[in-house]
């Protein structure tokens, strides 16, 4: 028997595919076209600003930035087509708002590191002004940032454990009509002026006869800070995913430890942020440090008994006695330069706080 084989034609191979045409892809305009944008409308902004004998740079910033965003989409609609056109001014939109926001930001920065830095040495920091008048130059803040750390340590250590004890009773074991009114409470004295806050303690020190100290400013911001930190904690201590809490619990750990060991060190990163701005928050008030420990030229360490200063109130009373003297206008400048290094180290430690405490993943 005799066997055939069949010629089985091969296939010839698939053509490959052919790169899309640039018609297809249509135009596009080149990546540096928005800066090239941005430079011609503020040189446009400045020469109309010129013209028009417009005095003021901010005019001349805002004509700049809607050329920058009329030119925009007027460019992109040419070459790209108008629905491309407004996904760019959208882009556009969103710069324009970013660099808004940051210029008052620099400028501020920029003028106050540019007038502290006048007066602001070592002597600056380590004398007080207990043998200087305002109009006089010399002295220092060194009382100031005493008053500062104490009343603001106090104040913390008031409210951190109150506001976080809260925050987990509301997030882990709050129900009912009883949650709902603390959740109520914090709401409303979250929009608390500090105005009110230090009228509040005044009325207890006055039914008590107490005269003015530092741990009465303390008390104020404590009922600024408190507010903040259950919110931030609670807004923290809901992102942590319901799996991690369900596995701990079905591992036979009670609930309070679950919350110890569990949901706070996922959190931990966020809650320390979260007191950080509450500090932040509080570091600047001055209306309540006003009423309720008045100041002082003289160094107190002891924020129980007599008046004691802040930076805030410091910086205040500087301004208002300074009777023209430029050297109380230093000193002004120079007290919110050390308040805002102040601001910038606490979130730089709350910061590596978070990082060193944060949950560890391992592969």
């Amino acid at each position: 028997m005799s066997q055939h084989t069949g010629n089985t034609a091969t296939p010839p191979p698939a053509p490959a595919p052919k790169a899309p045409s640039a018609s297809l892809r249509g135009a596009r305009l080149p990546r540096w076209s928005p800066w090239a944008i941005a430079l011609g409308s503020v040189a446009a902004g400045c020469a109309i600003g010129i013209g028009g004998g417009l005095h003021s740079r901010i005019q001349w910033g805002l004509i700049a930035a809607l050329l920058f965003v009329g030119g925009t989409y007027a460019i992109a609609t040419k070459v790209e087509g108008r629905r491309q056109a407004k996904d760019r001014v959208a882009t556009s939109i969103v710069w324009v708002a970013f660099v808004l926001a940051v210029i008052p930001l620099a400028s501020l920065i920029y003028e106050t590191v540019k007038r502290g830095v006048k007066v602001l040495d070592v002597y600056f920091l380590t004398h007080s002004m207990g043998v200087v008048t305002d109009a006089e130059p010399g002295g220092g803040i060194y009382h100031a940032i005493i008053g500062t750390l104490e009343q603001v340590g106090l104040a913390t250590l008031i409210s951190v454990p109150i506001g976080l004890l809260t925050a987990i009773y509301l997030v882990e074991y709050g129900r009912g009509k009883l949650a709902k009114a603390v959740t109520f409470f914090v709401d409303v004295m979250t929009g608390v002026p500090s105005i009110v806050a230090g009228l509040f303690i005044l009325s207890i020190m006055l039914i008590l006869k107490l005269q003015p100290f530092g741990f009465a400013g303390s008390m104020a911001l404590s009922i600024l800070m408190i507010p903040v930190v259950v919110r931030s904690t609670e807004e923290m201590l809901k992102l942590v995913p319901n799996e991690l809490r369900e596995a701990s619990l079905a591992l036979g750990v009670p609930k309070w430890r679950t919350i110890l060991k569990v949901v706070l060190p996922t959190s931990i990163g966020g809650i320390t942020t979260g007191v950080m701005l509450a500090v932040a928050r509080i570091a600047g008030e001055t209306a309540p440090v006003l009423m309720l420990v008045w100041g002082s030229s003289l160094i107190n360490t002891d924020p129980f008994s007599g008046p004691q200063q802040s930076l805030p109130l410091y910086i205040y009373q500087q301004y208002q006695n300074s009777g023209g003297s430029t050297a109380a206008y230093d000193r002004a400048w120079a007290a919110s330069l050390v308040l805002i290094a102040f601001i910038m180290i606490l979130n730089l430690a709350a910061r590596g706080i978070a990082r060193w405490k944060a949950p560890k993943t391992g592969r």
